[in-house]
């Protein structure tokens, strides 16, 4: 009796409202699907690549005062905090430490830092917070990368970049050089692979 009521009540609704209404829908819609078409184009397009940067934009000059770990790219106007105690729940926060015991600046080995390429939020603003490496890919074979951690700068120099399908667990070895491996999801998502980065120390440290 109830839905038949709501039924005759919407029958009863003059036409132009009714029209109103499904215009509203349709427009909505087309919206929403616009937005959605944006933010999945491909990383090459220019648009894009300015609209998804870091959760944090490039800021040098509060250096001496935070006192977070993060890791900065100038290249890709990137600046994100890195975190260690916690799985994959810290990739919300910014980006995971992986594996603190096989590496990190202090002591060598393979330091692993993973973050989200592309995650879609509910504004431009959450869906840039989201996707602290989806310009991972302009890095090239000598760029720089600032690592602050525990209190110290370290500086590195990327060596190498590539794929791998989405169970190369090789990239997260332990290393007997030390080293920084970048890696995230492709923008198809996680079961179509993963881009990684690789940088060394810089030689004048």
């Amino acid at each position: 009796m109830r839905r038949s009521r709501r039924y005759s009540l919407y029958k009863t609704q003059p036409r132009g409202i009714r029209k109103y209404v499904w215009q509203c829908t349709a427009l909505f819609l087309i919206i929403a699907g616009g937005y959605v078409l944006l933010l999945t184009q491909s990383p090459g397009n220019s648009v894009i690549s300015r609209f998804i940067s870091s959760e944090i934009d490039l800021d040098t000059t509060d250096d001496a005062t935070d006192n977070r770990n993060r890791i900065q790219i100038s290249k890709i106007n990137l600046e994100v905090p890195f975190y260690s105690d916690g799985g994959a729940e810290l990739l919300e926060l910014g980006s995971w430490h992986r594996f603190p015991d096989r590496g990190s600046p202090a002591k060598g080995g393979n330091f692993i830092l993973s973050a989200h390429r592309f995650n879609l939020g509910n504004s431009p603003g959450q869906t840039k917070t989201k996707s602290p490496f989806y310009n991972l890919h302009k890095l090239t074979v000598r760029d720089g990368i600032r690592v602050f951690f525990d209190g110290t700068w370290y500086d590195y120099v990327v060596t190498k970049l590539y794929s791998v399908n989405p169970n190369a667990t090789e990239i997260e070895e332990p290393s007997p050089e030390a080293k920084l491996t970048l890696y995230t999801c492709t923008l198809k998502g996680s079961a179509d692979g993963r881009l990684v980065v690789e940088a060394t120390r810089e030689k004048n440290e």
